[in-house]
């Protein structure tokens, strides 16, 4: 997706995903109610959520699950395993006209990405690519993997990359500060959609989601993965614009409009470009 194409669908009114909540592929009964959780999106798991004696199991019930799925607002991705497992999964699951796309576990190379494609293409399917940085080597090569085909967005898995480097997050978690601003900064050069921020696994303590959640919102990210349904509602209320944010969004686009060229002054007198309306855009996208 190139930059242009990127503002185009925000500019017509794409949405952007506030939340995604995992949901084990092998456990029926959290499929069935997985759509009513309030989540933006749902990440059926293939992967780290289901035991290996239980693979072919899982991707049995997601592929039958996605064939019977009713028509709703909640976009489905599923995260494929590893390596030559992958291809496998997604041949299970391609044809399924309520998949959005795949998110492809431990990428390291665009290759990996490229392989994903070149198969949703040969299974005529229009599914997209979210690759999941889970490495070093990934994280190094973030800019080339948002380049490949049919890449949406990033994300990164941060309990296997803090294994990797052998870090220990400190009360502010400054330590991947780097990582989730590269990831950030990446996206936005590619021009594909901006990341959802890693998962929180204490999903007791609200009060600490809601203030690192708060947090990533300001390094850009625009939603954050959830691994508990109960993590939904207070990332959902983050990652909502207020009525007044959408109201002051809806007027400068107003006013820059009818000005008929690429700058405008708003109510106050402050002036607008495109800079302004990309960041006004944005707000639009993730209101609900």
């Amino acid at each position: 997706m190139s930059a242009e194409v990127a503002g185009e669908a925000l500019a017509h009114g794409a949405r952007l995903s506030r939340s995604a909540l995992y949901v084990p592929g092998d456990s029926p009964e959290k499929l069935r109610s997985a759509l009513g959780r309030g989540a933006d999106e749902l990440i059926v798991d293939l992967e780290d959520a289901v035991a290996p004696g239980r693979k072919a199991l899982a991707r049995d019930l997601v592929a039958t699950w996605l064939d019977g799925l009713p028509p709703t607002d909640v976009e489905v991705w599923v995260r494929v395993n590893a390596g030559p497992p992958a291809l496998d999964d997604i041949r299970a699951v391609a044809a399924a006209a309520g998949l959005a796309g795949v998110t492809l576990a431990k990428v390291e190379s665009p290759e990996q990405v490229v392989a994903a494609a070149a198969l949703l293409e040969e299974l005529g399917s229009p599914a997209r690519i979210v690759p999941l940085l889970e490495s070093a080597a990934g994280v190094l090569r973030a800019a080339e993997i948002a380049a490949a085909p049919r890449v949406h967005r990033l994300q990164v898995g941060e309990a296997d990359l803090r294994a990797d480097l052998g870090v220990t997050l400190g009360p502010d978690e400054r330590e991947l500060l780097w990582v989730r601003s590269q990831v950030v900064l990446v996206s936005a050069a590619a021009g594909i959609a901006p990341p959802i921020a890693p998962v929180s696994t204490d999903f007791r303590d609200l009060d600490a989601l809601r203030a690192s959640t708060e947090a990533l919102a300001r390094l850009g990210f625009m939603g954050r993965a959830c691994i508990h349904p109960a993590q939904v509602a207070t990332v959902n209320d983050v990652f909502t614009p207020t009525a007044e944010a959408v109201a002051e969004a809806e007027s400068l686009l107003a006013a820059l409009s009818a000005a008929g060229s690429g700058v405008a002054l708003d109510a106050r007198g402050r002036m607008i470009d495109e800079a302004v309306a990309r960041h006004a855009r944005l707000v639009l996208a993730r209101r609900r």
